[in-house]
């Protein structure tokens, strides 16, 4: 049976986007998890119906990363957020009604500590052995920006599905790689080492609970959406 027709460019995509503020050391990051299905739906003159694309061409991904990338900064100058010059390129945030929370974030984000005789340092962390390189599929980076789409469920894989669902709505804290020391400090494992052999984060607890206040949303903030036909 042939394809139903209908113009692709007024076609919509069922999105279920999730926010998320931390990063694998508990670490500020703010990013998205995209769940997309793998048809598009359109109005034909039979009636509405869906038709499967294929997944994004390495070219594709550089294309949309360096396009986000772009779009953002001048969202953001527009917004007077942005400062660009022959020099420089930085953020620049007014003052906020709870400048403490901020300067929690502000250290946060750099992985610096936030509070107690260590503060503005550089948070401690174990090492190992360095990873090996390897090629990261359907990967594509541009200005700061990191676009991933190499992660696919096809229809029988209901397990993976549930994985991949698990995994984009998990909560900021695993206890199962949290652990106490001998001397009161906190170890976080995180859950792939990283690239120069980092396995946990070390943490005094009056930082360890300044990490959590960081990851902490503004209230009335949704981080679950949805896009298209899931409205």
């Amino acid at each position: 049976m042939p394809a139903p027709s209908g113009d692709l460019r007024s076609s919509q995509s069922a999105v279920l986007p999730i926010g998320q503020r931390f990063g694998s050391a508990l670490n500020l990051n703010v990013h998205f998890h995209r769940l997309f299905q793998d048809r598009v739906y359109l109005t034909t003159e039979a009636g509405p119906s869906f038709r499967r694309v294929k997944g994004p061409t390495p070219a594709a991904l550089d294309l949309l990363v360096h396009t986000l990338s772009d779009r953002i900064a001048r969202h953001l100058e527009r917004r007077g957020l942005r400062v660009r010059d022959p020099e420089n390129d930085y953020l620049t945030l007014g003052a906020s009604d709870d400048s403490t929370l901020d300067d929690l974030r502000g250290h946060s984000i750099p992985y610096r500590i936030a509070l107690g005789p260590h503060a503005g340092r550089k948070a401690f962390t174990l090492q190992t052995l360095l990873r090996s390189g390897e090629f990261e599929h359907g990967l594509a980076r541009a200005n700061g920006f990191s676009l991933h789409a190499g992660v696919v469920a096809a229809r029988d894989e209901r397990a993976k599905l549930e994985r991949l669902c698990r995994y984009i709505t998990r909560p900021a804290v695993s206890t199962e790689r949290l652990s106490l020391t001998a001397q009161g400090l906190i170890h976080y494992r995180l859950k792939t080492p990283y690239r120069d052999g980092t396995t946990h984060g070390v943490f005094e607890p009056l930082d360890f609970m300044a990490r959590l206040a960081a990851l902490v949303p503004n209230p009335r903030v949704n981080l679950t959406r949805y896009h298209g036909p899931l409205i």
